[in-house]
């Protein structure tokens, strides 16, 4: 490190990634890269390496291309895009605060890598370094990726700074809060409230007998946000979605409900994917697209997907909250607080 630069705080956001354009082959680098991560796909790598690219990313790569077109936002991928918005909101409230944190962003599987982004952190004289995986629940399988690959990088750098991570912010009150406006705005928008569908992102049932506390989170978050909306037992369920492979995934599946929703008499359905920071294809198509019209085959006569909470300001306004909790101890930023809103 140059011994004329100055010294920085910072705080990086880290999200799982995408493709750079919705074309097969980018499609099939990004792929390359996420399911060959052994924090993604735990089998031995003699078996699935050969699966991997002699049958799944074949299969699979065209298809996915597929759908990221029906999703493709002018600007480009839908979480490129929210994902920047997100940091140039927590980036306001923090200069809001008086906060001389730099906030930059990073992706596990797609540029701008983590390792890219911690290259030009270093270069800045970064000696205070806080990591947000923009996972509310943590999960070896996203989380865990996050640790492996700071820790990767990290192991180049001579002058190493101060680290910290925030592992999850399932339970936050902020965090619970901007979602429980959220679906408020949205219902209040609309004209009533309907059946409220939590749908998070799933893992296989092995990764939670092994200690993964991902589900538990989960069914947290979930808890508190019918309980700040005020909802009764009948007027919310929790589901998970985005199964792959042959394993047994957690449950109820997303798709599932759907389909059981209207032969229960409901047929409304407001749908909120609470584990997502950002919208993504898994948000966009797979749940407003794909979702709504396995609710309505079924017999569903509603279907509402409220947005994940992207760049929204109470968002950005609680994970400022969260990061400025976490360096309160940082003489450059000890005394930043976020006005109460």
């Amino acid at each position: 490190m140059n011994a004329s630069t100055t010294s920085l705080s910072a705080v990086l956001l880290v999200n799982t990634g995408t493709p750079v354009e919705p074309r097969s082959g980018s499609v099939r680098s990004f792929l390359r890269l996420f399911l060959a991560d052994p924090r993604v796909i735990e089998l031995p790598r003699a078996l699935w390496l050969p699966l991997l690219y002699g049958l799944v990313l074949p299969l699979r790569a065209p298809r996915s291309a597929r759908k990221y077109r029906q999703i493709w936002q002018p600007e480009g991928s839908p979480l490129l895009v929210n994902t920047s918005k997100l940091r140039a909101a927590i980036q306001h409230e923090l200069a809001a605060a008086q906060s001389e944190l730099r906030v930059e962003q990073a992706f596990l599987y797609s540029p701008p890598f983590v390792g890219k982004s911690l290259d030009a952190l270093r270069a800045a004289g970064v000696r205070r370094l806080l990591v947000l995986p923009l996972f509310p629940q943590s999960s070896g399988s996203t989380t865990g990726a996050v640790y492996d690959q700071v820790g990767a990088a990290l192991r180049a750098w001579r002058a190493l700074p101060e680290l910290r991570y925030i592992p999850s912010y399932h339970a936050d009150g902020a965090y619970i809060s901007a979602l429980a406006t959220s679906i408020d705005e949205h219902w209040r928008s609309h004209g009533s409230r309907s059946h409220l569908l939590m749908s998070f992102h799933g893992i296989p049932e092995s990764y939670v007998a092994g200690g993964d506390r991902y589900a538990e989170e989960c069914r947290q978050t979930a808890a508190q946000l019918a309980a700040v909306l005020q909802l009764q037992p009948a007027d919310w369920s929790l589901s998970f979605q985005s199964r792959f492979g042959a394993n047994r995934w957690l449950t109820p599946a997303t798709d599932a409900s759907l389909q059981q929703l209207p032969g229960r008499g409901i047929r409304a359905v407001t749908l909120v994917c609470p584990g997502f920071a950002a919208d993504c294809l898994e948000t966009l198509e797979e749940i407003a697209l794909e979702g709504r019209e396995t609710f309505v085959e079924a017999g569903g006569e509603r279907f509402d997907y409220v947005p994940a909470l992207n760049g929204r300001a109470d968002h950005a306004a609680a994970l400022a909250r969260l990061i400025l909790r976490s360096s309160a101890d940082w003489t450059a930023d000890g005394g930043a607080t976020l006005p109460p809103r």
